[in-house]
């Protein structure tokens, strides 16, 4: 039997999915976490082979929480379930080592297939992000910009996305402020833009936000 945590904000996510493997002769949700902080707490207490993560999780800031987890549960396998732009996160959730990355636009079915393969040890990542590395490998010129980013640079710049200011990006990623004014100079740089307005429409036109 595979034993499942959800960790997602959203209650009728996790109920729904509670709801979906229940009575299955294969897997079982033993847990479920509407925070990075309860995520953590299960993990501490019980035997979970596969955690169910949003990105975007309450207390998740950066893709180095997911690494940290990894790290410190190394038995438990992390699935990705977000609607967070694949060009944005699978790349780098590749990188992480998390076993899949499932985009909540799939079916139920797409996911518990992508959870049974990765409990068999493969990794599992949906067409539409292979094809994504794959553009990001041989794409255009314009394309292959988003490969000059670092994860960091893509937390940023998300963040600006959101209309955050320095101050608040600094205070969720617990960096200095100057910091962040560093990094967003380096994004004008490698877009090749002078302004923020100019940043966010030439991230969006790529997709990477």
């Amino acid at each position: 039997m595979i034993k499942i945590c959800i960790a997602d904000s959203i209650p009728v996510v996790i109920q729904g999915l509670q709801s979906y493997f229940q009575g299955s002769s294969k897997m079982e949700v033993v847990a479920s976490a509407k925070s990075l902080e309860s995520l953590l707490s299960i993990l501490n207490s019980k035997r979970c082979d596969i955690a169910i993560v949003d990105v975007e999780l309450d207390g998740l800031s950066s893709i180095r929480d997911i690494k940290s987890i990894l790290k410190d549960f190394p038995e438990t396998k992390i699935v990705l379930f977000t609607n967070v732009s694949e060009q944005m996160y699978a790349p780098t959730a590749i990188k992480a080592g998390v076993a899949a990355y499932v985009s909540k636009k799939s079916s139920l079915k797409e996911l518990e297939s992508a959870l049974t393969k990765v409990s068999d040890g493969k990794i599992v990542f949906s067409d539409n992000v292979k094809k994504t590395i794959d553009i990001l490998s041989k794409g255009k010129k314009s394309e292959r910009l988003f490969k000059k980013l670092s994860t960091r640079e893509i937390e940023v710049l998300r963040y600006l996305n959101d209309g955050k200011k320095n101050k608040e990006i600094a205070q969720i990623l617990g960096l200095d402020e100057k910091t962040i004014s560093t990094y967003k100079l380096r994004l004008l740089a490698k877009l090749n833009v002078t302004n923020l307005v100019d940043l966010l429409k030439k991230a969006k036109d790529l997709d990477v936000i």
